[in-house]
């Protein structure tokens, strides 16, 4: 028995809180937020295996949809726009997957028990965007399988923050056949509202988190959502974050919203009835230059048209090898589109990071079923489906010319 697990035997004992809260700790303590593999700093690449052993991958009738975070033994933490109560008998939860092409010594699949999302999510706003999976049987922690410690509600995240956010989603167009890692600085939330307050109902609310950099060029992408963001404290790793949405895949400006964990610390504890996940307090040092921030001083620039290059895939993946213990597809449905039946604006189109989302500065009609149109406006909801993003894809190969 080594000296962390003494140290949480004797405070469950005292009934002490590690988070100094009245209630008992969590036995995860001592062993959730710890990366074996994760003695590097890299960004925008290839992760090294084990890096990120908490990570995970949602797949819905076998094809690949969203990210998401192992919380304790059976327990994964995602976004709300990613799945719904529906789908329980229709999903995989993939582990310890680190390439499609392999080798999956550490890979495990979980069929799921219960799916239990935020009964206030609002798909339109994007709040309350999570959602808890627990899983069909408990998963042994290994290196390569271990989960991610929680940001307790006295957390705070100041502007500029080094934070990291994981997952297999698009990057330049195609599916990575690694995870991908990518390091982001915190965005403060006054910031990050005036950045996006040409969107009429996604505002960005205490209960957000956002990151830049806002010069642009890094960001989660289509198939990242649900994924965590995640800060270091004294090499252990807190998620903060769980990617909902943004205008954009890494635009100038733009950040990148999330569902700010810390605020929902009450709901996990509360739902989770057995073995509770492990929460752990991050304070940023110093004072937040975000309170200081004047909006009314910022002029957004002219955007630049939208481009969409002419080898835009609409089968964007690989199928994982029958041999192996996944059947979980990256290949996109193809589906014959319109154009007028989808975008009849004709205005610039910047795609958010769910397959569904959509943003336009202009909009006359209603669109697809995804979207709606609010005055001089186009505003639409998240849900992350694979059969979407080809309408997307083909949208954009029809509509959109590329320079």
């Amino acid at each position: 028995i080594n000296i962390y697990t003494c140290l949480e035997i004797c405070l469950h004992i005292c009934k002490f809180d590690y988070t100094h809260r009245s209630e008992y700790v969590s036995f995860l303590l001592s062993e959730c937020g710890m990366a074996v593999g994760n003695n590097r700093i890299i960004g925008g690449q290839d992760a090294p295996p084990g890096s990120w052993p908490w990570q995970v991958l949602l797949a819905i009738s076998g094809f690949f949809q969203c990210g998401g975070s192992l919380i304790s033994d059976q327990w994964v933490l995602t976004a709300a726009h990613c799945i719904t109560s529906q789908e329980v008998n229709d999903a995989v939860v993939v582990l310890g997957l680190q390439s499609w092409s392999g080798p999956y010594t550490n890979l495990l699949t979980r069929k799921l028990d219960k799916v239990i999302c935020h009964p206030q999510y609002s798909f339109i706003t994007h709040k309350n965007d999570i959602c808890l999976l627990r899983l069909s049987a408990p998963v042994n922690f290994t290196n390569y399988i271990r989960p991610i410690c929680l940001a307790s509600e006295n957390s705070t995240f100041n502007d500029g923050t080094s934070s990291w956010v994981t997952g297999f989603g698009i990057s330049n167009l195609t599916f990575p056949d690694t995870l991908q890692e990518v390091n982001v600085p915190v965005v403060g939330n006054n910031k990050c509202q005036c950045y996006n307050n040409d969107l009429v109902l996604a505002k960005v609310t205490e209960n957000m988190i956002c990151t830049g950099p806002e010069a642009g060029g890094k960001s989660p992408c289509f198939g990242d959502g649900g994924g965590p963001l995640m800060i270091n404290k004294d090499s252990v790793w807190i998620q903060s974050g769980i990617v909902s949405y943004s205008v954009g895949c890494a635009q100038p400006l733009r950040p990148h919203v999330y569902t700010r964990v810390s605020k929902y610390q009450k709901w996990i504890s509360d739902t989770i009835t057995d073995k509770k996940p492990g929460f752990v307090t991050f304070t940023s040092p110093g004072t937040d230059s975000d309170l200081n921030f004047n909006c009314s001083a910022f002029v957004r620039p002219t955007p630049v048209p939208a481009t969409v290059p002419t080898t835009v895939p609409i089968n964007v993946g690989i199928t994982v090898p029958t041999t192996v213990p996944i059947n979980v597809s990256k290949t996109v449905p193809t589906t014959a589109v319109k154009c007028n039946s989808v975008f009849c604006s004709g205005g610039n189109l910047i795609l958010l990071t769910h397959f569904t989302s959509l943003y336009q500065t202009k909009c006359s009609t209603r669109h697809d079923v995804s979207s709606q149109c609010y005055g001089s406006f186009f505003i639409s909801f998240s849900t992350d489906r694979a059969e979407i993003l080809s309408i997307i894809y083909s949208a954009m190969k029809k509509c959109l010319r590329p320079s």
